[in-house]
């Protein structure tokens, strides 16, 4: 099958001189602060259109090449960390790290599983997944957007899918174990029963029954002292 060619993602920036506790006004106007930085790199501090980033993040995630042009300048980079608020989950700032196109890295890539479980689907078991990204080395861009895992042969207790079991890429190389589990089928959770506290009460030792004029024996009453303790970037 012969390979698609990746349509080039670019972004423009420009550099900053606001910063600290100033940034919120960028904020304010719809500007999204960010850093580059890189080995043998004189880290920048920059800013770009919020909307503009929101569309570019939506395509390349942080597994893709992003060529950002600043002043003219132009570098790929790969999207390294994004911070968001904590409550609202707006972008607060994104840093960028510069790569060389000509020297592998390493980093996380998300799993897609596709097809259908026919342990799942029979009702067998449940899956369970143990990892929902492989660690991938590769030239920056060779990686992936996603590594797509076939879910068909899991068809009975105790199947599994690990490492060694996926097909070799000539793009890219899985670090991790080749004995690493991805994904496995287990027996279903037992639900567990309550027991029932709801028995009726025989009538004689329901209460009391006093005549006139009488009162049932106090039963001395227990004193307990209870005390509770409570334990909080941008």
């Amino acid at each position: 099958m012969e390979k698609s060619k990746k349509e080039k993602i670019e972004l423009n920036a420009h550099k900053r001189d606001i910063l600290g506790k100033k940034v919120k006004k960028l904020r304010a106007e719809e500007k999204l602060p960010a850093n580059i930085f890189g080995a043998g790199f004189t880290s920048q501090s920059i800013w770009m259109e919020l909307g503009e980033f929101k569309k570019i993040y939506k395509i390349a995630g942080v597994t893709q090449v992003v060529y950002v042009t600043i002043d003219k300048m132009e570098y790929p980079t790969i999207i390294d960390t994004v911070q968001k608020h904590p409550i609202t989950h707006d972008l607060l700032h994104v840093n960028f790290k510069k790569v060389n196109l000509k020297q592998k890295i390493e980093t996380e890539v998300p799993i897609q599983f596709v097809g259908e479980s026919g342990a799942v689907e029979k009702k067998k078991g449940d899956m369970l997944t143990l990892k929902d990204t492989l660690l991938v080395r590769a030239l920056p861009d060779a990686i992936p957007s996603q590594i797509e895992i076939d879910i068909s042969i899991l068809v009975e207790i105790d199947d599994e899918i690990t490492l060694g079991q996926l097909t070799k890429s000539d793009d890219f190389e899985l670090i991790e174990e080749a004995e690493t589990t991805i994904v496995r089928i287990v027996a279903h959770k037992e639900e567990s029963i309550e027991p029932d506290t709801t028995a009726e009460i025989p009538e004689e030792e329901a209460g009391v029954e006093t005549t006139e004029g009488e009162t049932p024996a106090e039963e001395p009453l227990e004193s307990k002292d209870e005390s509770s303790k409570e334990s909080e970037q941008e």
